[in-house]
């Protein structure tokens, strides 16, 4: 198997790539949703969108992305397995479980939100929001530059 995966593992990496972009778009603008319905009225049509989009950006496109990109991963590594052996993949694959949490994080937020409970606060949000970002910048320079 590793060797038809080595064969296309270009096609892997590009839709790893995608799968991340997509990511890393909902992971930065769900707290951004968060923050907005903060500020709405408990019980109003405000809220009731606010748990529509969030609910959908979840699950159709952060869920099925941090899928893709785990599944693609993966399918990589078995492709390449001398990757294990680097420093850089260890720090990369710590960021990537990180972001992992915050995407748990943020699926059971979800869920407070759609009961009418507010979690933490704006400034919160606001706060973390930078996170996933951060660990970006990580692994990015992890995959990119190699430092280890």
């Amino acid at each position: 198997m590793s060797a038809f995966l080595l064969d296309i593992y270009l096609w892997l990496k590009a839709l790893h790539l995608v799968a991340i972009v997509a990511w890393m778009a909902g992971m930065m603008y769900l707290p951004r949703l968060f923050i907005y319905h903060h500020g709405a009225e408990k019980g109003g049509e405000a809220e009731r969108n606010f748990v529509v989009m969030e609910r959908r950006l979840l699950r159709g496109i952060m869920n099925p992305s941090i899928g893709a990109v785990w599944l693609l991963g993966i399918a990589m590594l078995i492709a390449n397995p001398a990757t294990l052996s680097d420093g850089w993949f260890h720090a990369k694959l710590a960021f990537v479980i990180a972001i992992s949490g915050i995407h748990g994080f943020y699926a059971a937020a979800r869920r407070k939100f759609e009961a009418g409970e507010r979690p933490r606060t704006a400034k919160f949000w606001r706060i973390i929001n930078e996170m996933p970002f951060i660990a970006l910048i990580a692994i990015v320079i992890m995959v990119i530059v190699k430092p280890f």
